[in-house]
């Protein structure tokens, strides 16, 4: 039995670069622009928008009309989902909730004017300013590769034509060809990703492509649900996949898209089809408002989610470095609801509640073979700080891994009702 999400949102999708809602009579609103409409960013609008009951002029500044989660597009790439699972617009936000919805990049944030610039021209000014850019790769970080790269390597951590890409790549790869991925070094979004993504693809090719190999290479030593992943590849895959670790040679790796190859340490290995997720930092918008550190990074106030480089601007999601939490999905949402209610407090004088934090990260191995890593948080002076932690256990029978997997699609579904709807 395979689960997919419900559909959510069916048919709603903005019809203009600018989704307007009616505006409240009366005097002038505090204002408020979010950046990027992923998990922090349009959890952050509609928590924003829909507490204030108007009393807010909330815009988000989002480019794409679609917005397709990179959680959960390692099922669309086992073919447990089709693409348009992942897909959700943003014409609730706009038509229930009063957020002008604009599609456009912010290609420059001036802190001392209070003002964002869009490519299109426009110029919003802010009272408060959230910001949840997600990732950028860092350019170098896997020698040989490079954007312009991504069509014969594919990166695929960022949700929509890469993710059909790469699943097209998987499916029409010659009988007993090498699929290889090149793991990202700490920090990255979602640290279970990479390794799931390998189960998923090892699903597909099990089934179309049993004699195909696996090859992962990674700079780390140990990588999230390590335990858990290598028991599954050993149950389900067996013999498929080789792990290549920086003991031998996983960390001194380039690549050859044009030859198709891959040099690990000195020795060349051809392949027909490469996974490269390369080193990444905070979107670039961040990076050109000055609000990150010399790791990439945009270092916040665990309390709040506030930069440390500017008490009127917030940072969410991936982009942030604020401690323990890993980049995910959960956790941007859960930073975003964390940001709202202080903005709403110093805006609006609303209510303000004690910052908690929360995440888990389910992962799929074969099918109905769920499992999951989670932790509540508190901040501390220094940091969003772990309290307790939870993850699946190795040797658990199989209904409670299907139990695990229903529980991931529940959450889904969930996750994006509380962002779109």
């Amino acid at each position: 039995m395979q689960f997919k999400r419900r559909t959510v949102l069916a048919g709603m999708a903005a019809g203009s670069a600018v989704l307007a809602a009616p505006a409240v009579m009366g005097a002038s609103r505090p204002k408020v622009v979010v950046i990027g409409g992923g998990s922090g960013g349009a959890t952050a609008a509609r928590y924003l928008a829909r507490d204030s009951q108007g009393a807010l002029d909330v815009v988000l500044v989002e480019p794409t009309r679609t917005y397709y989660t990179c959680y959960f597009s390692n099922l669309y790439l086992g073919g447990f989902w089709e693409l348009e699972d992942l897909g959700h617009s943003y014409g609730t936000l706009a038509a229930r909730h009063g957020i002008n919805v604009v599609h456009d990049w912010a290609i420059g944030i001036d802190r001392d004017a209070q003002t964002v610039t869009l490519a299109g021209g426009d110029v919003l000014d802010y009272d408060r300013l959230v910001i949840s850019p997600g990732i950028d790769f860092v350019e170098g970080s896997v020698p040989g590769w490079s954007v312009a790269a991504q069509n014969r390597m594919p990166h695929s951590y960022k949700a929509g034509s890469q993710t059909e890409l790469l699943k097209a790549q998987v499916e029409n790869m010659r009988e007993g060809g090498v699929f290889a991925m090149i793991a990202p070094p700490n920090p990255y979004r979602c640290p279970p990703g990479p390794y799931e993504r390998i189960s998923m693809v090892a699903h597909v090719l099990s089934e179309r492509n049993p004699t195909a190999k696996i090859l992962l290479v990674d700079p780390k030593a140990n990588f999230s649900k390590q335990g858990l992943f290598e028991e599954g590849w050993a149950r389900h895959y067996p013999g498929m996949i080789e792990r290549i670790g920086p003991d031998f040679g996983g960390d001194n790796v380039s690549v050859d898209p044009e030859a198709m190859t891959v040099d690990i340490d000195g020795m060349v290995e051809e392949v027909d089809v490469c996974n490269v997720i390369p080193a990444q930092q905070a979107g670039r918008i961040a990076h050109l408002a000055d609000l990150t550190n010399d790791a990439g990074w945009a270092p916040v106030k665990p309390e709040d989610m506030r930069s440390r480089m500017d008490d009127n601007i917030f940072v969410l999601g991936d982009a942030s470095a604020q401690g323990d939490m890993p980049k995910s999905g959960f956790s941007a949402n859960s930073q975003a609801k964390v940001a709202a209610n202080a903005i709403r407090h110093e805006l609006l004088d609303a209510r303000l509640f004690p910052a908690r934090y929360a995440n888990t990260c389910w992962s799929l191995i074969a099918t109905e073979d769920g499992v999951k890593v989670g932790a509540s948080y508190e901040p501390t002076e220094e940091k969003i700080a772990t309290v307790d932690s939870f993850i699946s256990q190795t040797g658990e029978d199989a209904d409670l891994r299907r139990q695990t997997f229903e529980e991931s699609i529940g959450w889904y579904n969930g996750i994006v009702a509380d962002m779109f709807t």
